[in-house]
């Protein structure tokens, strides 16, 4: 059709000149509608993946006649901006591009991982992170980013756990809201990049964490938990949206008209556009969902998918495929709007001559916020006594493993504009803070974190033998998680557990680092260890933050976003499951290895494993600190609640150990019995305090009725008298000691929650 029509032949192009600016954004919209022929309405929906350092002429001629709304993968800036003043100076509407990027943790300034971020249970943190991305990003022609990622996780195996947010859907609603306030906010030189909630939906549930796999789900379940921080992101004011490579209940998530056309856009009444991901409109075919591109782009424009990524059936079928009556023009006219309000919001050049030129250098503020994004983001999970390292009579550290001074994969995966230059190791990092005071030896033992060669590993322990503490940092490179890394085995790779087991025999006390991009099983190498720090891919600045908590310059805050499995065998593994009716007794153990034929009765016909105890290696929400935090008992405003009405939660914390620090205190609730089987508990609220030595705090949760609901599975939402239990503590094993009741009859879709404020202090 014409709509394809090569750079030959064209017609010569009239300019139209078209007020931008003036009147509502509506108003604009269906103005510069009004103007546009079907080629340039189909042209809008188009979006090129570029490459290479100069603009083809073909992709100009394009951009000039209206063909294109959107490229991406640009080889520069400076290709960038060509196209842009193409598209605006040169197209006969002047219609911007969006020139979407994956800026997912910082553009040039590279942040931890998101499922980094997300241990940070910091918003206020992340939103200036992502405010920080988007300047950056900004300044080199970007204005879309396909961030943030908001697919619940609960299984490591899934390579894209590290893009994250984590297992919790109140935590993923938090981290969708900063995440899309940060990117979209602008200041007083530019306006923010549209944000991207990306995968529409249930992506992170792969079958067995192999990517691109199916997700089967029950329509509560979707409601409860993967849509939720969707919802929390559309509310939050998010410009765009992606759907996912997957498949749900058997329909892809790209064409799948009752989530996208349906929830997404009617019930939710989403006015942003939706994006497909690379080439997911074609693969319908390869899923068996569509017999070829004319079906393909069918079904997923008729599933609400506004524009399609990177292949091109929009553009080869859609005029014939309105011809043929099979396609709305209305719906052609209501995804057109769609992309011309978000590129009204982020495509126009700057009004009016004189700003400065943006740049997308780091700064001193910049880098600030990566370290303390990493300080905050990093766990500890184990501490004997060892940390923070006594410095006064430290005299020699031997800093060992592949990830010491492994500048690359600190920096994590979907790390397209940073600087391995930029980035700080912890090696670096130690031999700044330290100077001459203490001999710093390092030997990595192992090329990368996959050398399985022992060669190097005599070297590494004869250093721990002449140090007075080991530092061994192991974990993963940067390419081993993100897209398309799914593992089946959670173990440290290589010679690393090796490594390790030859560096504790030499009695020299140890700590055992990991960077990496998902929980890892790491319990034997826990039990060697007399201190472990997790900390993700923690980006440039890295290694002054985890030095500084080395020292003592800071203290450990953050909390695992996601369950640390025992053994990969457990997963999905996840603390907010679905009751059971046999759940395992605390203190089971494996009957394998034990010496016994036969569990005592009592725990024979549990929910277990005979090989492992049924138990994580470290709950959701776990982290310790240098000091120790105290909490006390409960109190409730009053012992029964009605719907519309809101119940304070208090509770006495206090630092009763030697040092400043922060706790993340959390809330959780049981629903004792609903008309469907409800999670053992769910996170309500959090907060995050900073106490002195010996001062006490008392936190207050505000806990609405409407928090108590929850959708059924005919997709509404009903709120159920009953008895409640709730518990306030440093993570997910808290004992729910205090109960309430919730009064009335049962109310169907009392649908008025908002995402609850859980702001990062108080």
């Amino acid at each position: 059709g014409p709509a394809a029509k090569g750079p030959s032949n064209e017609a010569p192009i009239q300019r139209v000149e078209v007020d931008w600016r003036s009147g509502p954004i509506e108003e604009r919209v269906n103005r510069v509608l009004a103007l546009m022929t079907l080629d340039e309405k189909i042209g809008q929906l188009c979006q090129t993946s570029v490459g290479g350092d100069a603009l083809p002429d073909d992709l100009a001629a394009d951009i000039r006649h209206g063909r294109v709304g959107s490229i991406f993968y640009t080889g520069s800036a400076s290709q960038t901006r060509e196209a842009q003043r193409i598209a605006i100076e040169e197209s006969r509407l002047g219609i911007p591009l969006l020139t979407p990027r994956d800026v997912i943790h910082g553009f040039r300034t590279v942040f931890p991982i998101p499922l980094g971020q997300a241990a940070s249970w910091n918003p206020e943190l992340i939103e200036q992170a992502a405010a920080i991305a988007a300047r950056e990003a900004r300044a080199e022609g970007v204005n879309w980013t396909f961030a943030p990622m908001l697919d619940i996780s609960r299984d490591a195996r899934w390579g894209r756990i590290a893009e994250s947010p984590g297992e919790d859907p109140l935590l993923a609603e938090q981290f969708a809201c900063a995440s899309v306030r940060g990117y979209q906010r602008g200041d007083s030189n530019a306006p923010g990049i549209a944000a991207c909630g990306k995968h529409f939906v249930a992506y992170g549930l792969s079958e067995g964490g192999r990517d691109y796999n199916r997700a089967q789900v029950a329509q509560a379940e979707l409601l409860n938990v993967y849509l939720r921080p969707f919802k929390a992101a559309a509310d939050a004011g998010c410009l765009t949206m992606m759907t996912g490579f997957n498949t749900i209940n058997g329909v892809p998530a790209t064409a799948n008209r009752p989530l996208v056309r349906g929830v997404l856009k009617n019930k939710w009444r989403f006015d942003g556009l939706v994006v497909s991901d690379w080439s997911s409109v074609l693969e319908l075919i390869e899923h068996g969902f569509a017999q070829d591109p004319r079906e393909a782009a069918l079904r997923a424009f008729g599933a609400g998918v506004d524009m399609e990524m990177a292949t091109t059936t929009y553009r080869e079928h859609l005029a014939e495929l309105l011809d043929a009556g099979l396609i709305d023009t209305g719906l052609l006219d209501d995804a057109v709007s769609r992309i011309l309000r978000v590129k009204l919001q982020v495509a126009l050049p700057p009004a009016g001559a004189g700003q400065p030129a943006p740049s997308s250098e780091p700064t001193g503020e910049s880098l600030e916020l990566a370290k303390e994004l990493a300080t905050q983001s990093t766990v500890l999970l184990k501490n004997d006594g060892l940390l923070p390292l006594d410095t006064e009579g430290l005299k020699r550290v031997a800093v060992l493993g592949p990830l010491a001074d492994a500048a690359r994969d600190q920096l994590g995966c979907w790390m397209l504009d940073g600087r391995v230059r930029d980035a700080i190791t912890p090696l670096a990092a130690l031999r700044s803070a330290v100077g001459d005071d203490v001999e710093v030896d390092f030997v990595a033992g192992l090329d990368s974190p996959i050398d399985s060669q022992t060669e190097g590993l005599a070297a590494a322990a004869a250093a721990a033998e002449r140090a007075d503490v080991a530092v061994v940092f192991v974990g993963e490179g940067w390419w081993m998680n993100g897209e398309a890394r799914s593992r089946v085995d959670l173990n440290l790779s290589g010679a690393q557990s090796e490594l390790l087991r030859r560096v504790t025999a030499t009695g020299t006390p140890t700590v055992l680092v990991c960077l990496a991009g998902r929980p890892l099983t790491i319990g034997a190498e826990a039990e060697l260890s007399n201190a472990v720090m997790f900390a993700w891919h923690p980006g440039v600045m890295g290694g002054p933050a985890i030095v500084d908590l080395l020292l003592g310059a800071a203290n450990p805050s953050g909390k695992l976003p996601v369950t640390f499995p025992k053994h990969v065998g457990q997963e999905p593994l996840y603390y907010n499951r679905p009751a059971t009716g046999r759940p395992a007794l605390a203190g089971t153990t494996a009957l394998i290895g034990s010496g016994r034929a036969d569990y005592p009765d009592e725990q024979k016909y549990r929910s277990h494993y005979i090989d492992s105890d049924p138990f994580p290696l470290f709950p959701f929400g776990f982290g310790l600190s240098y000091t120790s935090f105290e909490y006390g008992h409960i109190e409730l405003s009053s012992d029964v609640i009605s719907p519309g009405q809101t119940l304070a939660v208090r509770a006495t914390l206090t630092n009763v150990g030697p040092c400043e620090g922060e706790e993340v205190a959390q809330l959780y609730v049981r629903d004792v019995a609903g008309s469907l089987v409800r999670p053992v508990r769910e996170l309500k609220g959090f907060r995050r305090i900073r106490l002195s030595p010996g001062e006490s705090t008392v936190l207050e949760f505000a806990l609405a009725a409407d928090d108590l609901a929850y959708c059924d599975n005919n997709g509404r939402r009903v709120l159920e008298p009953g008895e409640f239990r709730v518990g306030v503590g440093g993570d997910s094993t808290v004992e729910l000691t205090t109960g309430f009741h919730l009064n009335g009859t049962k109310l169907v879709n009392a649908d008025t929650r908002k995402v609850p404020d859980t702001s990062a202090t108080q």
